[in-house]
């Protein structure tokens, strides 16, 4: 079973292009959702008191920063 992940990323940010380039390589599908282009997005992050990116998010679990070992971990990679 694949699990759903989202990558919150702005378009400044080096740590955002970090977080998509290591989960391409390791196949991981995943929706990008631009905080300055996404006004969605961006509330979406507030209401949950995150104002900072990258944040990936695995299923319902919110990783603020590009942990890979969280991420590694939550994917079973």
């Amino acid at each position: 079973m694949s699990k759903k992940v989202a990558v919150f990323t702005s378009n400044t940010c080096p740590h955002c292009v970090t977080a998509k380039e290591y989960l391409l390589e390791k196949g991981v599908e995943f929706t990008e959702r631009n905080v300055q282009e996404d006004p969605s997005a961006r509330k979406e992050l507030m209401q949950k008191g995150i104002m900072a990116v990258p944040v990936v998010q695995i299923e319902e679990e919110m990783i603020v920063g590009f942990d890979k070992d969280k991420i590694n971990s939550l994917l079973g990679l």
